[in-house]
């Protein structure tokens, strides 16, 4: 009992002095909770005034041009290697002019940064969506970006939709000659030169043959056109038939055009092929004859050569003969079988 009271008086007479120690630390840990408060309250400020720094400016813009731009989203466009002012940008020129403004089906960030990504070329696939929706052409952004990805100018087809394109048949960047060569019936050559309009074709824009292959088949309709006509002075009277023959052959199928117009921009004579075949075949017979000919004569000359190789063998068989009668006159005359009369008949 005495060594419990004396622990007990022991513990009375420290307990001022660990309530003063405990009261220290309880003291220690709050300051140490309030300076780890400051700093976390620090680094939050400062990540917030760096973010502000960086996308304040663009996310002000974003904002009051109604384009729907969060500052996370700039954020996140950062982390996945996005250029956050060119989607902004993009998205704010679709909201002003009015294009894509559905959430679900419209212009969306996650659209943009979609076709970015891809490797597309953002800004100029929302100036065709501008250009289509002011001409009133039915283009929406799912198609202008395959168009983009496929490699074609989109911006360009819808200019060329707008404004129709004229394109030289033949093309003289592309081929040496300046003019189609084509004959008619009659055999007189024709050198044409047309020219081709053409507007895009949006929907068939995408795996559409280009303007190699309208040339191509325009100047193969034009040949074929001449090549039909009885006379060269048909065509030169009408050139228009040429156009109406090469338009209801129906050659912009499967290519990434329509045609609007032909026209025969010029028409020269070139040379008559026709005679000149005909003189050609005329000399080409000629040619033959005169082989046939000296055939002939080589035949009679080496028939007579002949001839007198047997005439000779004749006579040789002549002189045989000849040789002979001697011969057979004195064996008759040695038988017995050969008399000899005079002429007085002795």
């Amino acid at each position: 009992m005495n060594g419990e009271a004396f622990l007990g008086g022991v513990l009375a007479a420290a307990a001022p002095a660990f309530g003063g120690l405990r009261a220290q630390i309880e003291d220690s840990e709050q300051a140490l909770l309030w300076i780890g408060g400051g700093l976390i309250l620090l680094v939050v400020f400062f990540v917030f005034a760096l973010v502000i720094f960086n996308y304040g400016k663009l996310w002000l813009q974003a904002y009051m041009s109604n384009a729907h731009v969060s500052i996370l989203s700039l954020v996140g466009m950062s982390l996945r290697q996005v250029h956050a002012r060119t989607i902004v940008e993009a998205k704010i020129m679709a909201m002003q002019a009015g294009v894509g403004t559905d959430p679900e089906t419209g212009i969306t960030t996650s659209r943009l940064e979609a076709h970015y990504l891809a490797g597309g070329n953002v800004p100029r696939v929302i100036h065709a969506l501008i250009a289509a929706h002011r001409a009133d052409i039915d283009l929406d952004f799912d198609r202008a970006a395959a168009i983009d990805l496929a490699g074609r100018d989109v911006l360009d087809a819808v200019r060329t939709s707008v404004y129709p394109k004229v394109i030289d048949c033949p093309d003289p960047e592309k081929s040496t000659r300046t003019t189609l060569s084509a004959v008619a019936k009659n055999g007189v050559e024709l050198m044409v030169r047309s020219r081709v309009t053409v507007r895009t074709n949006l929907a068939q824009l995408i795996g559409g043959a280009t303007e190699e292959t309208i040339i191509a088949r325009v100047g193969e309709g034009i040949i074929t056109s001449i090549g039909s006509a009885k006379d060269h002075l048909e065509v030169m009277e009408n050139p228009d038939r040429i156009s109406k023959a090469v338009l209801q052959r129906g050659l912009d199928a499967h290519t990434a055009f329509e045609i609007v117009s032909i026209d025969i921009a010029d028409i020269d004579i070139g040379e008559n092929i026709g005679a000149r075949l005909q003189a050609d075949q005329a000399e080409a017979d000629t040619r033959k004859a005169q082989a046939l000919a000296e055939q002939r004569r080589a035949n009679a000359i080496a028939r007579e050569q002949e001839m007198r190789a047997e005439v000779a063998a004749n006579r040789a068989q002549v002189f045989l003969a000849e040789a002979e009668v001697p011969k057979a006159m004195a064996d008759a005359f040695r038988k017995g079988n050969l008399e000899v009369i005079s002429r007085n008949g002795s």
